[in-house]
């Protein structure tokens, strides 16, 4: 347990470090930036008691200048300083995210690890065969059912003869509308032709019969013609 609690408190001081090296470093920074704007402030007013008392006390202009190059090599080196204290905060920084995310990265590839414990290809080929079975008996199904009449097929003569019919009707109908007569010949060739031959079971009628049927016959004509 206290080595656990002791182990613990050891890795988590090792994250923390990074972030703790960062503050000390950001404080001093800080502390060094602040000193150089004090020196160039102190440069600024030793410059300007130079040049007050150049002419008339060159003395104290003599040692302005020189407490100004003073602060001029304070300057310098504290502007080093500053230089390496970014530069350190710069690797630190960059050395931190490599960490962190070599890290994440160890932590993903065991999540991976994990997932495809159970996980085989012979596994993945077999399901990828299977559904690529059951995709191909889906498409023939549905061929089957796009494929296959549901009613009879239409018989084709019958219904030509329907439709001369149908003609032949509507035709008759526009004639009669219109008044047209149709000629007593073609009424005669609509007629159905006498059977060949005697009828068995009955005699020949008498020519004056037949005499006084084309009489008739010639009456009709002779009407249907006005």
């Amino acid at each position: 347990m206290w080595g656990n609690w002791f182990g613990g408190q050891t890795a988590q001081r090792r994250r923390d470090a990074p972030k703790k090296a960062i503050l000390d470093l950001r404080q001093q920074l800080d502390m060094l930036q602040k000193r150089e704007r004090h020196l160039e402030t102190q440069m600024a007013q030793q410059e300007k008691i130079a040049r007050d008392n150049v002419t008339s006390n060159k003395t104290a202009a003599r040692n302005a200048l020189k407490r100004k190059k003073q602060h001029e090599a304070s300057l310098e080196q504290t502007n080093g300083q500053i230089s390496m204290l970014e530069q350190q905060i710069y690797s630190i920084e960059s050395a931190n995210i490599n960490q962190e995310t070599l890290v994440a990265m160890k932590n993903a590839g065991a999540a991976m690890k994990q997932i495809h414990g159970n996980m085989k290809m012979e596994d993945v080929d077999n399901t990828m065969e299977q559904l690529r079975e059951q995709h191909e008996l889906t498409q023939e199904i549905g061929n089957a059912i796009t494929s296959m009449p549901i009613t009879e097929p239409i018989d084709e003569d019958e219904l030509e003869a329907d439709l001369a019919a149908m003609e032949q009707e509507k035709l008759d109908d526009q004639m009669l509308s219109t008044g047209t007569t149709v000629p007593v010949a073609d009424r005669i060739d609509r007629l159905p032709n006498a059977a060949n031959g005697e009828i068995k079971g009955k005699t020949k009628a008498p020519a004056v019969e037949e005499d006084d049927e084309e009489e008739e016959l010639r009456k009709l004509q002779a009407e249907m013609a006005m």
